[in-house]
């Protein structure tokens, strides 16, 4: 195959698509979502087996643990994308919407209207998901899409789209408005992030490794987070009933996720109490605790103890590993979290009203939470249908990506025949 030669094909349709799918009435878009939930729990066992496929051939090539934890697609998780697109499909249409309407002293009248970034690239691995929630996105804030994933999910995202094109199809809608790259050859990547005359935006979903690579090679714009360094903060003002279940499941309801807590903070004063109690918990699912010298004093004769190092505040275990320090007040708490987070996901477990809204205010993190998980901190739960990928940078969209994301703004002045002088 000729990679250029073919993404610059999947290129022009998306282009010519976007245009298609820019005026595309909501019914039609609501429609085809519905028609692609629909299929989803029809083919719910086709699913299972293409994913079965993709992970015996994960499990022979030693794939790590946290990406087969993201590759596999459960009866539940199936369920879930079908219930998401649904979601979508509730939501209110953003595009045409105006807003920011006022008369100027001229006599014209300026405001906004909400409108499609055109084409996005998607570039993600592992997770077979992201196939359903991207494009379902996409379809509902009128954009077109061209999906690269990974190639340990081929099997399950092959089967994907061919309902995906079934439902747009079915709407009435162009078919290539979402591509899924057919080839695992990685200069597909190269070609498609080199394509600013085809693609508008690139959203990287994937390890440090791929998004480190596009933010130097990449011609196009992008939305991204480059990791997911997420604390919890337990402070001396803390519900105990309410810590140690966050605290707890923060960080082993799932540990490949960027969501899940990397580092754990705990007020001096409660940490003999707490830290004891939490690492019980955590012995349970044999997670291996990386202490602060105070902390690990504390903790003595916890079998999977190691004294923490610089390195491990910056880093994104991905595993069951956690980073535990002791810390005197919110202030030190929020200190450190600005210096090490990633600003993606920070919590604080208070019933200080006043230190929860300062940890509010001051964390600069896209997503701050009081007490809850972190693990909270995705697009589904937010109520926003799916989420094309978590931003943690700070220009266009932050947080959790859904429909307002994927859309941008451009000004609209009406007037009477009003000319300047």
């Amino acid at each position: 195959m000729d990679i250029q030669h073919y993404m610059t094909e999947v290129g022009r349709a998306a282009r010519k698509a976007s245009r298609a799918m820019a005026k595309a009435d909501t019914s039609a878009k609501n429609r085809a979502l519905e028609l692609i939930a629909a299929g989803i729990r029809r083919d719910a066992a086709l699913l299972t087996a293409a994913n079965r496929k993709d992970l015996d051939a994960a499990l022979a090539s030693g794939l790590a643990p946290a990406m087969l934890d993201r590759l596999t697609l459960s009866e539940k998780a199936i369920a879930t994308m079908a219930e998401g697109l649904e979601q979508i499909a509730s939501l209110p249409d953003p595009i045409g919407e105006i807003s920011n309407m006022k008369y100027r002293p001229t006599g014209i009248q300026v405001g906004q209207m909400r409108v499609p970034l055109g084409v996005i690239g998607i570039i993600y691995e592992a997770r077979p998901n992201v196939t359903v929630d991207a494009a379902g996105l996409c379809i509902k804030s009128g954009n077109a899409t061209i999906l690269r994933g990974g190639s340990e999910a081929i099997h399950c995202n092959q089967a994907l789209a061919k309902l995906v094109k079934e439902g747009l199809s079915g709407a009435g809608l162009p078919a290539e408005a979402v591509q899924i790259i057919e080839t695992t050859d990685r200069a597909a990547v190269g070609a498609l992030i080199t394509m600013p005359e085809f693609v508008d935006v690139i959203v990287p979903r994937g390890g440090k490794g791929l998004i480190e690579r596009l933010m130097k090679e990449s011609k196009v714009p992008m939305i991204k987070h480059l990791d997911g360094i997420c604390h919890v903060y337990i402070d001396d003002k803390a519900d105990l009933a309410k810590a140690l279940p966050v605290a707890f499941n923060a960080k082993c309801h799932r540990y490949g996720t960027c969501n899940t807590m990397e580092t754990l903070l705990v007020a001096r004063a409660v940490a003999p109490t707490v830290l004891p109690e939490l690492a019980r918990l955590y012995a349970e699912k044999q997670v291996e605790l990386r202490c602060d010298p105070e902390a690990e004093k504390i903790l003595t004769g916890y079998a999977h103890l190691k004294a923490a190092t610089e390195e491990d505040w910056r880093t994104e275990y991905l595993d069951a590993i956690l980073s535990v320090k002791i810390v005197a007040n919110v202030d030190e708490a929020i200190d450190h979290i600005n210096t090490y987070s990633s600003q993606h996901t920070d919590a604080i477990i208070t019933e200080d009203y006043s230190r929860a809204m300062q940890f509010l205010r001051e964390v600069d993190s896209a997503s701050v939470m009081v007490n809850a998980s972190t693990r909270f901190a995705d697009g589904f739960e937010y109520g926003l249908g799916a989420e094309i990928g978590i931003s943690n940078d700070k220009l266009h969209a932050r947080g959790p990506v859904g429909l307002e994301g994927l859309t941008s703004l451009k000004y609209l002045v009406l007037g009477h025949g009003e000319v300047r002088v």
